[in-house]
Formats: C-alpha cells, structure tokens, sequence
C-alpha cells in the first residue's frame, strides 16, 4: 500500500508537469507574431489584436471545464478521465500544428487543450491527496500543482529549440507525440485507495460524512466567499504577473530565459510552502499572510514602475508576486477538501475552480484596458493591491464565521 501511494504521486507530478503546455504560450505567442509582422505566404495572418485570444479561450475552457471533469472523476476515477485529458490536448496540439488559421487555432489551444488541461488537472490533486493523512494535505497539494508551475522551466527552453530547428507545426507534432506516450502511462498508474484509506484523510467531524455534493455547496454563504477570495487571490496575480514578466525579459536580453525559469520557480515554491505552512498553522492564517504579502508587494510596484527600476529588482519583485500567486493553487483545493469533504471533491472544487478562470481573463483583460488607456501600469498595481487588501478583510470576517460556526 505504501508503495502504490508513491507510485500515484509520481505519476501525478509528471502529469502536471505534462500538462504545463499552457505556459508555453508566450514563446508560440512571439513566433505567431514574428509570422505576422513578416506576411510571409502560407504563414500566419491574424489581426494582431486577437494575438492572446487563443490562450484567453483557454483559460476560460480549463477552468469551467473543471466542473465537468471534475464530476468525470467522481463517477469513474483517475485513469479514464486523465486519459480523456490526455487524448484531448493531444488532439488539440495536432490540430495547431495543421493549420496558421484562426479558426483551427481558437478550436486546437482555445478549446481541445483548453478542456484537456482541465480533465487532467482535475485528476492530479484529488487522487493523491486521497492516500495521505489529513495533516499532509496542504503540502501534497503544493507539490502535485507545483509541476504545473514548474513546466516552464523544461517547457520554454524546449520549444524554442524544436521551433528555431524544426519549426512550429513540426514542434507541436513531436511534443503531441511525447505527451500522448506520458499522460498514457501516467494514467494507467493512477487509482484511487480502497474506502477504508480514504476515511483515514477525512480533515473534521463537519466533514465526517463527506458526502457534501454541489447543490448543497451552492446554498452555503462560504461558498460565495470562497469564490469571491480565489477571484481575487489569482486574478490579481495573473493581471499583472505577464506584464512584469515581459519588463523582465525585455531587461535581460538574451538572458530572458533565465528570468521567465527564476518566477517559474517562485509560482511553484509558492505552492509549495504555502501548502506546507497551512498544514502547521492553518489554511486561513496562511492565506491571510499571502494576501498581505501580495497587497505590498502591489503597492511597492505601483510606486516604483515606470520609474527606471532595474531588471533585476523586477525579477526579485515578479519571483515574489508569482509565489504569492502560486499558494491560491495549494490552499483552495486544501480548503474545499476540509470543508466538503473527499468524496464530491473533484465536482466541487471544479465549481470553486470557476474563480481561477473568471479571475484570470476579467482582471487581465480590465489591465490591458487601464494600460491601453494609461500607457502605465502603475493604475493596474494599485487596482490590484486595493482589491488585495479588501480581499484581506473579507477573509478576516470569514475566518470569525467559521470559527462561529465551529464553536
């Protein structure tokens, strides 16, 4: 039984670091782009103004598809749902590499990674949690989602190989390739543990029965709180993160590798420690130190941008608010399995999961309007240090509720 543990979570780390094909946007993004700008015959020929909307659909698709995927897993385990994510973003990045259509491009990374992303995600934390103690659960957390945040650092230095030397459809075909042969193998070493291993990782007698479906979480205010907090926590991230990033490279030059490898690290450790640190001193106190942490480190960038601030004070600046981010991937998933229990998780955190998406694609998009608009980004700093700091009231009133509620 040991043994089977640790096989599943080896598995699980290597199908989050798989599926990390998300983070390579910004190195198809410029080759998409290069292609443009040159109008060479068969290449591509977008409005750039509709560059990142392949990877916008994405998101979107990933996080609602979650509530699907995640209910997949429920009914029918680990290994047939991560196998559908699997043939899913394989059939996706075949489809990109066919064709430099808009159309082929929105259904192939928009849609099928998209939704393949999300089946495979919602595999990866729910059956590896389910094989440790209730006090393990924030760093297991951390660790299996850490990959995702990890992948860049492999992802990037990969891609712009295959494409400098083989170029793009031909790099998308041979990473479809060695993706189908992992996610494969990966998912036939997932399984969930017998019942009586699962009853041992029940966190409280509130969710002793751990049979809380969605219809019962959707009457529940902590829900609406929950999903209101992980809407600030990552949207306020994403919204600012890409620009930050893009500073950086632009800063180190031919160096920008190492830049966009360093935040990879700092989003992962982010998730890492947070969910190891929740374990010690609670979810709640955990999130509220990121929260806080996050809310100046916002308003310190919003008063030093624009104003000739060194790449690498920048680094040190996006490696941090990439950490902070990272901790909303480890400390929500812990939060819902403690409050609803284990045996809906995959339904219910895939609702709760909705925030991560809705977040991500309204705050970036309401960044790019303010700098569109500004030419800055210091106003996209403060609107994001501003709803940091409600965000951390908010999560003060709700640690007191539920503490009301416990007593």
């Amino acid at each position: 039984m040991e043994r089977k543990k640790w096989v599943v979570f080896t598995a699980a780390i290597l199908i989050s670091l798989a599926l990390g094909i998300l983070y390579t946007w910004s190195i198809l993004k410029s080759t998409i782009e290069a292609s443009i700008n040159q109008h060479t015959s068969g290449g591509f020929n977008w409005d750039i103004s509709t560059l990142n909307d392949p990877y916008s659909v994405a998101i979107l698709v990933f996080a609602f598809v979650m509530i699907i995927s995640g209910k997949v897993f429920d009914k029918v385990g680990p290994k047939i749902t991560s196998l559908i994510g699997g043939a899913l973003v394989t059939a996706g990045l075949l489809v990109s590499a066919s064709s430099t259509g808009y159309g082929s491009w929105i259904l192939g990374y928009g849609v099928l990674i998209g939704a393949g992303t999300g089946f495979g995600y919602a595999v990866i934390t729910p059956v590896t949690i389910k094989w440790f103690p209730p006090n393990k659960t924030g760093l297991i957390t951390g660790l299996v989602v850490a990959g995702f945040g990890m992948s860049s650092v492999y992802m990037a230095p990969l891609f712009t190989f295959l494409i400098k030397d083989f170029g793009l459809s031909h790099a998308l075909t041979v990473y479809s390739i060695a993706f189908a042969i992992v996610i494969g193998i990966c998912s036939f070493l997932l399984l969930n543990p017998p019942k009586e291993e699962v009853g041992k990782a029940i966190v409280n007698p509130a969710s002793a029965k751990d049979d809380i479906k969605v219809s019962e979480i959707f009457k529940k205010s902590e829900f609406y709180i929950l999903w209101t907090l992980f809407f600030i926590g990552s949207g306020a991230g994403l919204m600012v993160i890409g620009f930050v990033s893009d500073m950086v490279k632009k800063g180190l030059g031919e160096q920008a590798f190492l830049g966009v490898a360093i935040i990879a690290i700092g989003n992962s450790s982010g998730r890492v420690l947070a969910g190891y640190l929740s374990d010690k001193i609670g979810r709640f106190k955990t999130l509220l130190i990121m929260f806080s942490f996050q809310c100046t480190l916002m308003v310190t960038a919003a008063i030093v941008t624009d104003k000739g601030t060194s790449p690498v004070l920048l680094l040190i600046m996006a490696t941090f608010i990439g950490l902070n981010y990272g901790s909303n991937l480890s400390l929500f998933p812990s939060i819902a399995k403690d409050l609803w229990g284990l045996k809906n998780f995959g339904t219910n955190y895939g609702v709760l999961f909705t925030a991560w998406g809705v977040g991500g694609f309204v705050l970036s998009r309401v960044s790019q309007m303010i700098k569109a608009t500004t030419g800055s980004l210091e106003y996209s700093f403060w609107l994001a240090g501003i709803l940091l700091a409600l965000g951390s009231i908010l999560l003060i009133f709700f640690e007191r509720l539920m503490k009301q509620r416990t007593l």
